[in-house]
């Protein structure tokens, strides 16, 4: 007999994954808009954001102990350097109302970090 094995992931586990590779994703030549655009719904829609998972996860794939200051900084650095109209040219395709992309700025995803809520633990910003 064969037994199927599903792997189920909450809201806040997902987020987790998307601030990991938002943080820690080597660019190279091509920004992902898309982990710019789901941060921006995650937060929006006030999705706690699973510390304790993103924190293994940078634990196993960068060799980070990864604490909410030092995640407060890469995450930062990483939205106020990156090229802003990279970032709308790579998601524009998949955007239905492109006016929606007329806020995005620099200072706008900063404003969006301050805005994170952390999981179930209470641990809030």
């Amino acid at each position: 007999m064969c037994t199927i094995s599903t792997r189920c992931f909450v809201l806040s586990d997902l987020y987790a994954g998307k601030m990991h590779a938002l943080t820690f994703r080597a660019w190279r030549n091509r920004i992902k808009g898309r982990d710019w655009y789901d941060f921006e719904w995650y937060v929006r829609n006030r999705i706690p954001l699973d510390f304790d998972h993103l924190k293994i996860r940078t634990k196993e794939f960068n060799g980070i102990d990864l604490t909410k200051e030092h995640f407060f900084e890469l995450l930062k650095e990483r939205l106020s350097s990156a090229d802003i109209n990279s970032v709308k040219s790579d998601v524009l395709p998949y955007i239905i109302d492109k006016r929606e992309l007329d806020i995005w700025s620099n200072d706008y995803f900063l404003q969006l970090a301050d805005m994170i809520v952390f999981d179930k633990t209470g641990n809030e910003r």
